[in-house]
């Protein structure tokens, strides 16, 4: 059993996990967790799980002393198993327990070590949860004598996993960053959402993945490196320009070919090459707001975009097989009190030819990424083409 810490906006991080293993091997276990059966896990290709560890015990709901009485007795005896000097951490989700108590945990595990000829070097507790940079950083869960124990309480029990790694936020910024290409102006898309956008779709290993809208390439070169043939299209000749240029730094940065293939085109009137086997992309968000704009106004920009959005999906209707799966960023607006204004073409996606992918463990119709400051959110429509 794996358990996996959630993202930000947990919802999100449900429906990648529910769309990539399956609704039966994921059980949510508080707001922050979730748990995970699955053979072929890595977090490596997901974009929405902070961290993720084997899970070791669990136990009846108890307080923290005594939870923590039972992990320094069977640890004391376990670090004696393991070679070297030990880097431990301790991260405890969905309890209100001080940085302080837990690290008395810790020390009392270095006493014990140490009297025993042993090492141990304590990761300290600012907060009840190491941030994932900090676990990151310092490679807990990497190796067997780097450890970082995730302490998760649910309703009635607790679940203690040994961390298998967190999000490699190193290699996401590179990709990201690193790029010799980027444009402010066109949006940046997130190479984490990108991820859990391929996983929503939830492609066949042998698909070949179209970005109707490809702008820099970000999803391109997330598929790419997950293994997929990718084929992208833009409106525009530079930021054609710039998803080549990125993917082949990307190929000479990895030292990797990838398949892929790109030409101009506008998504509401183009003819894409076959095959197209799934359709992953950030579509027109329309006009940047720095405060939410006013009811005339945002009238104006809902209309514009939905017009755009759904003569892309009429065009794209035609040309694709019966159940392809598509996961679509669309814009939605948030206004002052965080309420979102949808495209109208929500509510009529049936009538164009699609439908949303069931979810048993989240609202598929309401997945939105933003940020606290955002007012245009990027909203998730995972489908399938009728």
């Amino acid at each position: 059993m794996i358990l996996c810490i959630l993202g930000r906006q947990p919802e999100l991080s449900l429906a990648e996990l529910e769309q990539r293993f399956g609704s039966d091997a994921v059980l949510p276990f508080s707001p922050e967790v979730a748990l995970l059966t699955s053979d072929d896990f890595s977090i490596e290709t997901l974009g929405g799980i902070l961290k993720a560890g084997q899970v070791v015990a669990e136990f009846p709901r108890q307080n923290w002393q005594s939870l923590s009485n039972e992990i320094v007795h069977y640890y004391t005896a376990s670090f004696l198993q393991r070679a070297g000097k030990i880097t431990l951490g301790i991260s405890v989700y969905g309890e209100n327990v001080s940085p302080k108590a837990i690290q008395m945990a810790g020390l009392k595990l270095k006493q014990a070590t140490k009297a025993r000829d042993g090492s141990l070097r304590l990761v300290p507790n600012d907060d009840a949860i190491l941030g994932t940079a900090t676990s990151h950083h310092n490679k807990l869960g990497l190796s067997d004598n780097k450890i970082e124990l995730l302490v998760a309480y649910g309703k009635n029990k607790v679940v203690i996993a040994e961390s298998t790694g967190a999000q490699n936020i190193t290699a996401l910024a590179r990709r990201d960053q690193g790029r010799p290409k980027r444009d402010a102006f066109v949006g940046m898309l997130p190479p984490k959402l990108a991820l859990m956008m391929i996983n929503m779709a939830h492609p066949s290993s042998t698909s070949r993945i179209l970005d109707p809208f490809c702008g820099t390439g970000v999803v391109l070169q997330e598929a790419a490196l997950l293994g997929y043939s990718v084929y992208g299209t833009d409106l525009s000749e530079k930021m054609i320009r710039y998803t080549r240029d990125n993917l082949n730094w990307l190929q000479d940065f990895r030292h990797n070919s990838f398949d892929w293939y790109l030409h101009e085109g506008d998504a509401t009137t183009t003819q894409w090459q076959q095959p197209i086997d799934c359709v992953v992309g950030e579509t027109y968000l329309g006009q940047p707001f720095s405060a939410p704009p006013s009811p005339a106004k945002l009238q104006e920009v809902v209309r514009n975009c939905d017009h755009i959005i759904t003569s892309f999906l009429k065009n794209l209707h035609s040309q694709l097989k019966p159940g392809t799966p598509l996961c679509l960023a669309v814009p939605a607006w948030r206004d002052a009190n965080g309420r979102l204004t949808q495209l109208p073409l929500i509510d009529n996606i049936g009538n164009l030819g699609y439908e949303f992918q069931p979810l048993q463990h989240v609202d598929v119709r309401h997945l939105a990424y933003f940020r606290e400051d955002q007012v245009v959110a990027r909203q998730l429509l995972i489908l399938k083409r009728h």
